[in-house]
């Protein structure tokens, strides 16, 4: 296992190179989307509407920001459970998506889709949400404002700890 600093966007040409269990510190931009979100992007996509994000070579940390306090840019965030977003993932990939964070497994298909556009997911470490705020630099409301918490943001990060939980060839490193 190796500990690489990353800077997005990411390329097919760095996440080929990235093995599951590496440790990385990412830093760059990214959108934050949970399953209602989720859910809108790809009822939108099926009705032929145009998608508020564009998802190709993009990044989706799954994680809804807890409230900003006076003075921050925001408040805790912490990946979400990812099991959440499995039944959306596949399309999302589809589109372009290139990576996802949030903690936990992913079911076969999601898996089976990682491996299909060379894409990558990376783990959060649960618990760390407090932590994690600090990486976060800049954050700004794209869509779906009235999700609130759950809206899609764009944030700008620096050295976010993550480790390669399914790399592009599927391989794993996650126990259990």
């Amino acid at each position: 296992m190796s500990n690489i600093n990353i800077n997005t966007p990411l390329t097919k040409d760095i996440i080929k190179n990235l093995k599951a269990g590496d440790m990385i510190n990412l830093t760059g931009a990214m959108y934050t989307a949970r399953d209602a979100a989720h859910k809108r992007l790809v009822e939108m996509h099926a009705a032929g509407k145009e998608l508020p994000i564009t998802l190709k070579d993009e990044i989706i940390f799954y994680a809804g920001p807890s409230p900003t306090k006076p003075g921050e840019i925001v408040g805790s965030i912490g990946p979400t459970t990812s099991t959440r977003m499995d039944a959306y993932s596949p399309t999302l990939l589809d589109l372009g998506l290139i990576c996802m964070i949030g903690k936990g497994r992913r079911n076969e298909e999601v898996v089976k889709s990682i491996i299909k556009h060379g894409a990558i997911y990376l783990i959060g470490i649960g618990g760390a949400a407090a932590a994690m705020s600090e990486c976060v630099t800049k954050l700004d409301v794209i869509a779906f404002e009235d999700l609130g918490t759950e809206s899609i943001k764009r944030i700008e990060v620096v050295n976010m700890p993550l480790i390669v939980a399914i790399d592009c060839h599927g391989n794993t490193s996650l126990v259990g």
